[in-house]
């Protein structure tokens, strides 16, 4: 598998590639100048599980901001840099574990070299990063067009101009909001360089469509044994980017713990606000600990035997409901009891 023979990369005191556990990454949206703010939103994404944080850095306040904002967090903090490549190097100078950089915005082959060289001196590892909106020109004419083969061959180019210039502490970053691109970009760039991936689908879009299109991408992607970090990009909380990246993951088998809710759909039978009930749950079991799979079924008819598979589940009827473990009824409460009924056993919970 791809992502268990890549380099392996220090980022802070977390180490990605070589088979390593894929990091949930996600973004401020905070103005970075704005401490308080900024590190108040990534304490709340350290909670939800994010591992790696990256904020932008659009000015020299933004960049001198992330000594004190380091200080406030527990997670490797990475300085997303565009252009001034003297953001750059203030960046490390104030600490960032991490820098992300276009080598083709930033300027001159002296300029993209002090970077490097400081980003040496401090072991800063660079995520080189190309997207499919910035493709350059020459490559779109060779190619036709913007494609995979154009994204992977602009990414090796700035890995070489900085492998030349003595340092290959590098992340490899080709991103696309054209899912399938995407997706083949990161099967060519896999079978060419050992330089670990971070994977995403830029401009996903909203809370709804940027899921979906993450989802698929990244299930593409993840389960060929591709990408060591990833981020959910969408147009919306980060939070939710990080809730999404967990579901992947752990869909995709690569990610242990935390409850799994499974519902079943609603039909003619249902006689509870049974999608009102698994939001409800799914809400409910966001702060408890604990690798289980739990079942909220719509009927006593059918529920006790859905909810076999799952170590604990609730069954709706007209008033009242069943409280079900790994498929045995165990306990009948009043419609308005199950939600607190469940969470009790939960809280409770003994393997």
């Amino acid at each position: 598998m791809y992502r268990d023979h890549t380099r392996v990369i220090a980022i802070g005191d977390r180490v990605i590639g070589g088979g390593n556990p894929v990091l949930i990454q996600s973004m401020t949206n905070t103005k970075t100048e704005d401490v308080k703010a900024t590190v108040e939103q990534i304490l709340s994404l350290e909670q939800a599980g994010c591992e790696i944080i990256r904020c932008a850095v659009p000015s020299h306040e933004a960049a001198r901001a992330l000594s004190e904002i380091k200080r406030q967090i527990h997670i490797p903090l990475v300085a997303d840099i565009h252009f001034d490549y003297r953001l750059a190097i203030e960046a490390m100078e104030n600490g960032a574990d991490k820098i992300r950089i276009n080598p083709g915005n930033i300027g001159s082959r002296e300029r993209i070299q002090a970077v490097v060289d400081v980003a040496k001196e401090r072991k800063v590892p660079i995520r080189v990063g190309v997207n499919s909106g910035s493709l350059e020109k020459e490559l779109v004419e060779k190619y036709h067009g913007v494609t995979a083969k154009g994204l992977v061959e602009s990414a090796l180019d700035k890995v070489r101009t900085i492998e030349e210039m003595g340092y290959d502490q590098l992340v490899i970053s080709i991103k696309s909001s054209d899912v399938l691109m995407c997706a083949k970009a990161h099967e060519l760039i896999a079978r060419e360089t050992d330089y670990p991936l971070h994977v995403g689908i830029t401009e996903a879009g909203t809370l709804y469509s940027g899921t979906i299109k993450s989802a698929v991408g990244l299930g593409i992607i993840l389960n060929q044994g591709i990408g060591d970090t990833i981020r959910v990009s969408l147009t919306g909380a980060p939070l939710e980017e990080v809730k999404a990246a967990k579901r992947i993951l752990k869909t995709l088998g690569l990610r242990n713990g935390g409850i799994e809710v499974v519902s079943c759909p609603t039909c003619g039978r249902t006689q509870i606000d049974l999608i009102g009930l698994a939001n409800q749950v799914e809400n409910m079991v966001q702060d408890i600990p604990l690798d289980l799979k739990v079942a909220v079924m719509g009927c006593v008819v059918n529920g006790p035997g859905e909810a076999k598979e799952a170590d604990i589940g609730i069954a709706g009827g007209k008033g009242n409901g069943l409280l079900i473990k790994k498929g045995e009824i165990v306990k009948k409460v009043p419609e308005t009891d199950l939600l607190d009924c469940l969470r009790e056993e939960l809280l409770n919970w003994r393997q």
